[in-house]
């Protein structure tokens, strides 16, 4: 047997699960492109207020605890590979939370926005392309606390295994890209349009 053979030999197929949740990532990415460019190009283009400026806050805590769940769902995936149930519980558990606080402040401020500050989605351009990118965003983390929600109940129930490994690492890719998107959203929409 030459090297060659040795080298094809060990090779395996990517894990589907994986591969399934990379191009999902891709495909969502676009989709949030297409909606960062919109937000960018009506920028400034609305002829009425409220403005940016005028009714946004930066969302300290909301952004805290949405990072601080990259960290915990890293926690939780180290417990589940070295065969801690319980850690694995209360790390995925404090994940959860973490993305229920985001959203519940998240809808806090809309709240404030539409019943304080007058701004809808019709108001004017601003109020659409906000709204769209930012409630975008929070489907997203809906989806995801979904997903955390059926594994964690899983594993309350003792369904979750070392062995199930991949399956909550599949989930996590998916967690750290809202992540990741947030930063661009947080960016682009608290940092930039409130300074313009």
């Amino acid at each position: 047997m030459n090297a060659a053979t040795d080298l094809t030999s060990d090779w395996k197929l990517p894990s589907p699960r994986k591969v399934g949740i990379l191009t999902l990532i891709v495909a969502e990415s676009a989709l949030f492109t297409i909606f960062v460019v919109a937000y960018l190009y009506y920028m400034g283009k609305s002829l009425n207020g409220p403005y940016p400026h005028e009714v946004l806050e930066f969302p300290w805590l909301g952004s805290i605890a949405l990072f601080g769940s990259s960290a915990t769902i890293l926690a939780a995936e180290r417990a589940l590979r070295g065969g801690s149930h319980q850690r694995f519980l209360f790390w995925w558990g404090l994940t959860t939370a973490l993305g229920i606080y985001f959203i519940f402040f998240t809808a806090s401020e809309w709240w404030k926005l539409i019943t304080v500050d007058g701004l809808t989605i019709d108001t004017n351009t601003f109020g659409t392309t906000f709204y769209s990118l930012v409630g975008l965003h929070a489907f997203h983390v809906i989806v995801g606390i979904i997903l955390l929600l059926c594994v964690f109940l899983a594993a309350v129930r003792k369904k979750i295994h070392p062995d199930h490994h991949e399956h909550v690492e599949v989930i996590s890719y998916y967690w750290h890209f809202v992540d990741c998107i947030w930063i661009v959203v947080l960016t682009v929409v608290y940092i930039i349009s409130t300074r313009t």
